[in-house]
């Protein structure tokens, strides 16, 4: 094992001398095994879902499947077994997957070495077939044998796997940001509201811009910080719900480049890229937590071997060949920046060494959505989160529990909200809110309304009384109404409404008063003095005394 993993880093060393005469980019990166048989798994998932709609696959085809595409890929004879179902689309969508992210496998290192090695080096180091044993993990791993206070545990081993991942997630976008499988691990790690939505959403918009995962994020927080009023994303677009997460995210790598960029010594600015990868995951835990311990552990282990490797970079020299390599004058923008180019190296062969590393030896503990919790409520794993989220579209039956309290809330009476129009409304509305107003309050409408509600009494024949020889009653009676009347004059002033009551001398006595004719029913008659009785004369005074001013005046209207 350990001569096929020094034969495969010899390889590296050559591809990444000579990569300039076969790739576009100085920043290829290479996927290891684990991460060619996840990629595996991702492009099977994207048939079945074109195919019958569900993205997922089974444990056993994906295997079946890595079987065949090792053995296509190293020009080796097919196994026995048939292949899959559509497989030339998964070997298709694989080859597309790479091609897209800027990466290359170990097969395809191995085959490109044999037209990139010069003659100093070896004419074949590494049998396909050995290659093939060392990708399938049929090579027998020599470990150290376990004693109870090293034997690791199983959740802590998963924990420190899927932080391990993070760390060189991180790094590999510093390298190579068309890496989609590295932003899908670290867009929510640490916890920033980005969730399978979020990331579905992001995975759109890179579809309809024919661009990848990174440059569609920083593309739209880009637009939104400098775009201005006419070139800013509208406020339709699908990525402005996530934008303070993606703000986060963004400049959370841009805090990344500064270091890169600032820091000339490697060795120190890995050591400072560590830190603050390590610092952004341990934020809010405690030291009690696993991930606390695997982080901690994960940054030491990477930081000192960061520094052997870049003695060993130091001692090569320039003749180490590793690219990048320093820019001539003539061109300095030569595919890299200037800024941090001794530190990129660096990365590259950290990256390149991971990638040497030996397979994961449980497949289904690797390809299992059921990973440890890194942040927030979702797993890391790349199949639940290239899942897209699952629309409801009302065919399927919702869970028992939903339509008991939906046929609750139906049997359950709803108040209506009205509009309260007057106080008599507020005062009966909780005894009768299914009867009109005029019904519950019992009240006659306009119409029914009668015009008079007090006719005028009908005049009554009065025996005849001689005016000429009053009685001494009659002149009692008399002398009482002109004192009332006097009184009552003094008591409403010189402007009141009550009329004063006077008497004439002779057969006649007439009663007046400014008001009151116009108060008075047009069908109503004069009456003289002789035929009024000094009681119903005081009565008449009285009630005029209650009109109010301009009540003669509604009164006649509404009696018309």
């Amino acid at each position: 094992m350990e001569d096929c993993v020094n034969v495969l880093k010899l390889m590296m060393k050559t591809f990444r001398r000579e990569s300039h005469r076969v790739l576009s980019s100085e920043r290829t990166t290479v996927l290891g095994a684990d991460g060619m048989l996840m990629v595996l798994q991702l492009v099977m998932a994207e048939i079945n879902k074109q195919g019958c709609g569900e993205f997922k696959v089974c444990l056993s085809d994906v295997l079946m499947a890595w079987k065949h595409l090792l053995l296509d890929k190293l020009h080796l004879p097919p196994p026995p077994s048939p292949r899959p179902h559509s497989y030339e689309l998964i070997m298709e969508g694989y080859q597309s997957f790479l091609r897209v992210s800027n990466t290359v496998d170990l097969p395809d290192i191995l085959l490109m070495y044999k037209q990139l090695r010069v003659h100093s080096d070896p004419q074949e180091p590494l049998s396909p077939i050995s290659l093939f044993e060392f990708l399938s993990g049929n090579h027998e791993v020599q470990e150290p044998p376990a004693t109870p206070h090293t034997k690791p545990h199983p959740l802590r081993s998963q924990v420190k796997m899927a932080v391990r991942r993070v760390f060189f997630s991180y790094l590999s976008l510093l390298v190579n940001t068309k890496d989609d499988m590295a932003l899908a691990m670290t867009l929510d790690v640490p916890s920033r509201s980005l969730g399978r939505q979020a990331f579905t959403d992001v995975k759109h918009a890179a579809r309809d811009s024919n661009t990848s995962l990174f440059l569609a994020v920083t593309s739209f927080i880009r637009a939104v910080q400098l775009g201005g009023k006419g070139y800013a994303p509208s406020e339709s677009h699908p990525l402005r719900k996530h934008l303070k997460g993606l703000t986060l995210f963004v400049h959370f790598l841009d805090s990344l480049e500064e270091i890169l960029g600032e820091t000339p010594d490697p060795s120190v600015c890995g050591a400072r890229l560590l830190a603050a990868i390590r610092a952004a995951l341990l934020k809010g835990r405690s030291s009690e937590d696993e991930v606390y311990a695997a982080a901690e552990e994960t940054s030491l282990e990477l930081k000192e071997r960061m520094r052997e490797l870049q003695q060993k970079l130091t001692t090569e020299g320039s003749n180490s060949g590793i690219s990048p390599a320093r820019p001539k004058a003539h061109a300095v923008n030569h595919a890299t920046a200037l800024g941090g180019r001794d530190t990129v190296k660096l990365l590259m062969a950290l990256l390149d060494e991971e990638a040497t590393a030996p397979p994961c030896a449980n497949k289904a503990e690797l390809l299992s959505e059921d990973q440890p919790v890194l942040c927030g409520a979702e797993r890391t794993c790349m199949l639940s989160l290239f899942r897209s989220p699952e629309v409801s579209t009302g065919s399927s039956p919702e869970p028992l529990k939903n339509r008991v309290q939906s046929r609750i809330n139906l049997l359950r009476a709803k108040r209506t909200d009205r509009v309260v129009l007057s106080q008599f409304s507020i005062t009966y509305r909780e005894h009768d809110d299914d009867l009109p107003l005029n019904r519950v309050l019992d009240f006659p409408s306009s119409s029914q309304t009668p015009t008079c509600v007090h006719p005028a009494p009908k005049p009554r024949p009065s025996p005849a009384v001689d005016v000429d020889t009053p009685t001494a009653e009659a002149q009692q009676e008399v002398v009482l109404v002109q004192r009332s009347g006097n009184a009552l004059k003094a008591k409403t002033g010189k402007g009141s409404t009550a009329g004063s009551v006077t008497t004439v001398k002779g057969n006649k006595r007439k009663q007046t008063s400014k008001d009151g004719a116009e108060n008075e029913p047009p069908e109503k008659k004069r009456v003289t003095g002789a035929s009024v009785k000094p009681n119903q004369r005081l009565n008449k005074a009285s009630s005029k005394k209650k009109l109010i001013t301009g009540q003669g005046t509604l009164t006649s209207f509404f009696r018309v």
